[in-house]
């Protein structure tokens, strides 16, 4: 019996804990709201709160209870106070972490616009999309599709949260930005729609948090950092330079991920997400920079330099996220804390046909029907 379909949009069931505070956190959340201990947390400072299991894990319980929620979990615990202050205790570390990695970026003479094109030309990152689009085996392009499902999944969610904050130019160019994200109103066309056939095509589960459990510290640190930068109305310049790093980025890499997909024999339906993207993300490269971060700075230009942090620290997780996976794949391991199971029928669309082996899934299977 396939699972009822709201399920493939959330909420997503409980993790599992990756140490004593997020133990803590799941243990209260699974109980109606109540307060939690005063010291939880006070003193979490681990040594590398980008890649440390439990920091992070801990800052996506929290942050997913203003997305979707829990399955199972009380609403009211969004707003619960001793659970805000909680978050505030693990946001600490991050945030001075994140400084540190990259320093306080200068505004150049030339203008924020100026400042984010010299940081993308600047970013030498591990080169992960050409090795997607070159080497990488099917294994290896599940793995990666398994982490990206955190983020693209909730595509330009994070991003959304900077609406009502924004006035004018800026949030016209956002709003720009976002209508196309998606996809006009239409859900065949929304760029998290498109996602799940990538994922439904290679045989790994569509649902909306499906692999938390499978994914590292880094993968919940790339979608930790937009969260932090969205709700937070002090970060909003840097949510915006995030937004502007992502799409300035984008075009080649997602090129490059929809050519390694097509020479392990996968169909147009399993690379429209990445080739959407190629043409998409080139016209929002020019918006995002001009009229989304410069319409910003014309108006408040003391937030120049938050917009300059945003994409410095966006760029700089990502290629802490890039290096993980092609470390661990250069050293013959898997880049999830637990291998990603073999192709299997969906669950959720038991129409559409899906591969159940790996050499099956290079056939191009029939056109899915997107519900």
């Amino acid at each position: 019996m396939s699972e009822p379909a709201d399920r493939r949009y959330g909420p997503a069931p409980l993790p599992r804990p990756r140490g004593p505070i997020s133990a803590a956190v799941l243990g209260a959340l699974r109980r109606p709201p109540h307060d939690l201990p005063p010291d939880l947390g006070v003193d979490l400072d681990p040594a590398d709160p980008i890649t440390d299991e439990d920091l992070q894990l801990t800052l996506f319980l929290c942050y997913e209870l203003h997305y979707r929620g829990w399955r199972g979990v009380d609403e009211a615990w969004e707003w619960q106070p001793t659970m805000l202050a909680l978050r505030a205790h693990a946001e600490r570390p991050f945030e001075a972490a994140l400084r540190r990695l990259v320093g306080s970026p200068s505004v150049p003479a030339a203008g924020v616009a100026a400042g984010l094109a010299e940081l993308v030309a600047a970013d030498d990152g591990p080169p992960l999309a050409a090795t997607l689009q070159r080497r990488a085996d099917l294994t290896q392009f599940r793995e990666f599709v398994t982490h990206r499902s955190v983020y693209h999944l909730r595509e330009a969610d994070p991003h959304s949260w900077a609406l009502p904050r924004l006035g004018g130019p800026a949030k016209a160019a956002l709003v720009e930005i976002q209508t196309d994200e998606y996809g006009n109103g239409r859900l065949d066309r929304m760029h998290a729609e498109l996602f799940r056939c990538t994922l439904q095509r290679l045989g790994l589960d569509i649902t909306y948090g499906a692999h938390l459990d499978e994914v590292p510290a880094v993968t919940l640190a790339t979608n930790n950092l937009m969260s932090l930068f969205g709700l937070h109305r002090r970060l909003r310049g840097a949510l915006l330079g995030h937004l502007a790093a992502f799409e300035m980025t984008s075009s080649l890499p997602n090129r490059r991920y929809g050519n390694g997909l097509r020479r392990l024999g996968f169909d147009e339906v399993a690379t429209r997400f990445y080739d959407e993207h190629v043409e998409a993300d080139a016209v929002h490269e020019q918006i995002a920079a001009h009229d989304l971060c410069g319409g910003l700075v014309r108006v408040e230009p003391a937030l120049a330099p938050d917009v300059l942090f945003g994409a410095a620290a966006g760029l700089a997780v990502d290629r802490l996220f890039a290096g993980h996976l092609l470390d661990r794949w250069a050293a013959g391991r898997s880049s999830l804390r637990s291998p990603a199971p073999p192709p299997q029928p969906s669950a959720v669309l038991p129409s559409v046909p899906i591969a159940t082996t790996a050499s099956a899934a290079l056939a191009p299977p029939a056109e899915p029907a997107v519900a």
